[in-house]
């Protein structure tokens, strides 16, 4: 076991939806938290980064920062993608080596695998096909920051870990309609709807692929876990063990926000990846599970939309 009491732990991200989880579940270790604002710690400058990391002098790092967004985002804003999140993660990981980080854990997504590899998937079907275009830009970034903890591994014998958590979504999440995923993209498109009576709502795609959704307050406990009891060369998944189409999250969301009029889905968008489910057998095996399930996690994601936009 890894013990987090006393630790100087960095979380590079800490505004974002997974980095304010994180900071919410850590803090009960007894750890000393590290937080930087953009304005003072620029991630994609290599100098910069070196040297907050040799001023502040982590014992953790956990990489949450990342550049994300939807398909529409992806399609849109290839360079962004792969650039801003290569960036990051090679700056941040070798600047943990060279300063003595003890730990670190960085984060990926589940859009790293095949888009028809064999379903659950299990750690080993990374590399094993070829990727979803419509997200390759994001997906080759994070395939690259999980080479690059092994690499940091195998030769300097570095503790870097990494995680891969399928589609995450609860408060602060991005509700910007261009840029959100599908939860928080379909949470605001009917509470608009709703309050702006229009009669119908129209959805990406045919509905038809299922998804894994995880509720991020069980990602971040996840990863304090995996902090204290993981540590090895394979990346680990993490997830819920259970997906759901579209067209049945849509109807959840729905009767949720409590919008009475009808859904069109618009079969000329992109469906994405058919169907995107983790084996989350590792995860399982080293005593971990989520709390939240997935009706009782959308209302309180939509009771957080409202108080916050």
């Amino acid at each position: 076991m890894y013990n987090l009491r006393g630790k100087k732990v960095w979380i590079a991200g800490h505004n974002g939806m997974v980095g304010r989880a994180v900071l919410r579940n850590i803090s009960e270790h007894d750890c000393e938290l590290l937080t930087a604002e953009k304005a003072d710690l620029d991630l994609l400058n290599q100098h910069h980064v070196n040297e907050w990391l040799k001023k502040n002098k982590p014992d953790v790092v956990i990489i949450c920062a990342a550049k994300v967004g939807g398909i529409w985002a992806n399609s849109n804003y290839p360079v962004d993608f792969i650039y801003n999140n290569l960036m990051m993660e090679c700056n941040i990981i070798n600047a943990s080596h060279l300063n003595d980080v003890e730990k670190l854990l960085f984060l990926g997504s589940s859009c790293i695998y095949p888009k028809n590899t064999s379903q659950p998937i299990v750690e080993k079907s990374l590399l094993t096909g070829p990727l979803e275009e419509t997200n390759e830009w994001y997906a080759i970034a994070k395939i690259s920051g999980i080479k690059l903890c092994q690499a940091y591994r195998k030769q300097y014998g570095k503790n870097f870990i990494s995680a891969m958590p399928t589609n995450l979504y609860g408060p602060f999440d991005n509700f910007d309609l261009d840029s959100s995923h599908v939860i928080p993209a379909l949470i605001r498109k009917f509470h608009n709807a709703k309050k702006d009576e229009q009669a119908n709502v129209d959805i990406w795609g045919t509905g038809s692929p299922k998804r894994e959704f995880l509720h991020v307050d069980d990602c971040a406990s996840c990863l304090v876990h995996l902090l204290q009891y993981y540590s090895d060369y394979e990346h680990v998944n993490v997830g819920t063990g259970k997906d759901i189409s579209i067209n049945d999250l849509t109807t959840i969301i729905k009767d949720i926000v409590k919008y009475t009029g009808n859904i069109q889905y618009d079969d000329t968008k992109p469906d994405g990846t058919p169907r995107k489910l983790l084996d989350v057998t590792k995860v399982s095996q080293l005593n971990w599970k989520p709390k939240y399930k997935l009706t009782e996690g959308l209302i309180q994601t939509y009771d957080w939309f409202k108080s916050n936009y």
